[in-house]
């Protein structure tokens, strides 16, 4: 097998030209290559007058055949729950009915064309179903964003949730791009594709199936209670999202230790994407082979992070409350990131000197803010909206400008700096003006910010050991984001394969 890098192509040239480039520096001819594999893409665009794309390629003169993942199986199985159907509950129960365990999978929200549904319903009456909309349902929050699967976590997990998604049907590229994403649109089919697996292999699933309490005795799950039933499993995987807030405290009534972590909160912001285009790639932008552009920003202010987050090209903003007369934003795109706007979240980290020392501050500052945005927007869905210029300057200019809102349920024009103290409002400034410096046009006067941005990541954590095991009882099992232990979707689902893992080793399979 020969390897390659730094093979660089331009975003007009086609697969055929990167392997004449590939065999070329290699020292062989392309007649003789049999095997033939891109393994990472990245587009450069520093310099403007000359963007390309760098590749790391392989190639054999052999033919050659990936070797299939094999599952070693339990010499003796288990009945295990996994509650929640995000990325992390989903291969977390892919992974244990593989190693033959007996899965209960069970989701409080409906499944994913029925989750449409219910969202479809929120936005055009406003009457909002607690337990199925974007935060909760199968697939999880990702399922309503962009799918995106770019993570600062590597390792042999990462890579198994990347090749699990390609078996399920999510687009070939996301084996070799350096910022892969499946798109809402397609990653719904994807999620179908696992739940089907999953049950082919022998795995239950449940939806509309809420867990309301858990019993421990002598440190050991006892029991546990969904949609008002009493029942018994060997090992529990509490693999519930970000916004289960009942679960959490549920777990405090019961004795489960947690602790509360920092978190992130802020705005949306949306450009025309195609002055995002633009601004990153100049005269290149629009023309053949350039994908539409993205960014990442960070910046600090007074000992704040500030950075954009979950950055949706060509996508909308989103309403993904979970509670009746709140407003949260999101962002999502579908595959072709075809709309009219860019968005991405612009968001200040917070800690306890803004939310207080107790175990849930996090959790009451986040719901203070979406009532508070709720109210803003004027008590009916609408999102309080504002031009950056106003938000910067102070004005209270009329109308928008050519950048429009997408959110769908309307927007009103409103004096966001309301929702934030002084402090966050001056690092929100502050990070605004500043990223412009690095991405020209981000303060643009007409720019729209919508609020609020709130369920960027969990405000508390279930602490578990070394083991994967929560110190408060020997078989429940924090995992996901949710809990404290990822931070996107492919994270979140090497998390589950983790958890998995963790309880197939539990039972004497050897890894």
């Amino acid at each position: 097998m020969i390897k390659l890098s730094n093979v660089k192509i331009k975003p007009f040239e086609d697969d055929r030209a990167l392997l004449a480039k590939s065999a070329k520096k290699a020292g062989v001819n392309v007649s003789e290559v049999k095997y033939f594999k891109l393994v990472k893409k990245s587009l450069d665009a520093r310099d403007k007058s000359n963007i390309f794309y760098n590749c790391s390629v392989e190639l054999s003169l052999k033919e050659y055949k990936k070797p299939l993942k094999v599952y070693g199986k339990v010499k003796k199985s288990a009945e295990i729950l996994v509650v929640g159907m995000g990325p992390a509950g989903l291969f977390c129960a892919l992974d244990l009915q593989r190693y033959g365990f007996n899965v209960t999978l069970i989701e409080r929200g409906k499944a994913v064309d029925e989750r449409s549904q219910s969202i479809d319903s929120f936005i055009k009456t406003s009457v909002l179903d607690e337990d199925c909309n974007i935060q909760f349902g199968e697939g999880g929050a990702g399922a309503f964003s962009d799918g995106k699967l770019n993570t600062g976590v590597g390792g042999a997990l990462s890579r198994e949730v990347i090749d699990d998604f390609l078996s399920f049907g999510a687009p070939s590229e996301i084996d070799y791009l350096q910022k892969p994403h499946i798109g809402s649109d397609k990653l719904k089919g994807v999620v179908k594709n696992i739940r089907n697996e999953i049950i082919r292999l022998g795995g239950k699933v449940f939806f509309s199936t809420k867990l309301s309490d858990i019993e421990i005795l002598n440190g050991k799950v006892k029991s546990v209670t969904i949609n008002g039933e009493r029942r018994v499993f060997d090992e529990v995987v509490l693999a519930v999202g970000h916004s289960a807030r009942d679960v959490y405290y549920m777990l405090e009534r019961r004795g489960v230790m947690m602790e509360s972590k920092d978190f992130a909160v802020g705005l949306r912001i949306e450009h025309l994407q195609k002055d995002i285009n633009f601004s990153q790639y100049g005269s290149f932008a629009g023309t053949l082979g350039m994908p539409v552009a993205d960014y990442k920003l960070t910046t600090n202010f007074n000992g704040r992070g500030v950075f954009t987050f979950c950055m949706c090209p060509g996508g909308y903003v989103m309403p993904s409350a979970s509670e009746k007369e709140t407003i949260v934003t999101n962002g999502m795109s579908n595959f072709l990131r075809d709309g009219e706007n860019a968005n991405s979240a612009v968001i200040c980290q917070v800690n306890k000197k803004d939310f207080g020392a107790s175990l849930f501050g996090g959790i009451e500052f986040q719901k203070d803010l979406e009532r508070n945005a709720f109210i803003l927007g004027g008590g009916d869905y609408r999102a309080p909206s504002t031009l950056v210029g106003d938000y910067l300057t102070g004005n209270n200019s009329e109308g928008f400008g050519k950048v429009k809102p997408t959110y769908p349920m309307g927007v009103k024009k409103a004096d966001v700096s309301k929702l934030f103290s002084a402090d966050i409002n001056a690092s929100l400034k502050f990070a605004i003006t500043d990223m412009a410096r690095r991405l020209k046009g981000f303060d643009v006067y007409d720019a729209v910010l919508t609020g609020v941005e709130s369920r960027t990541s969990s405000p508390v954590r279930v602490i578990r050991g070394d083991n994967c095991q929560s110190v408060s009882a020997e078989n429940l099992y924090p995992c996901g984001e949710g809990c404290g232990y990822a931070g996107g979707i492919t994270s979140a689902g090497a998390d589950g394969k983790k958890v998995a893992k963790a309880i197939a080793i539990k039972y004497g399979l050897e890894f």
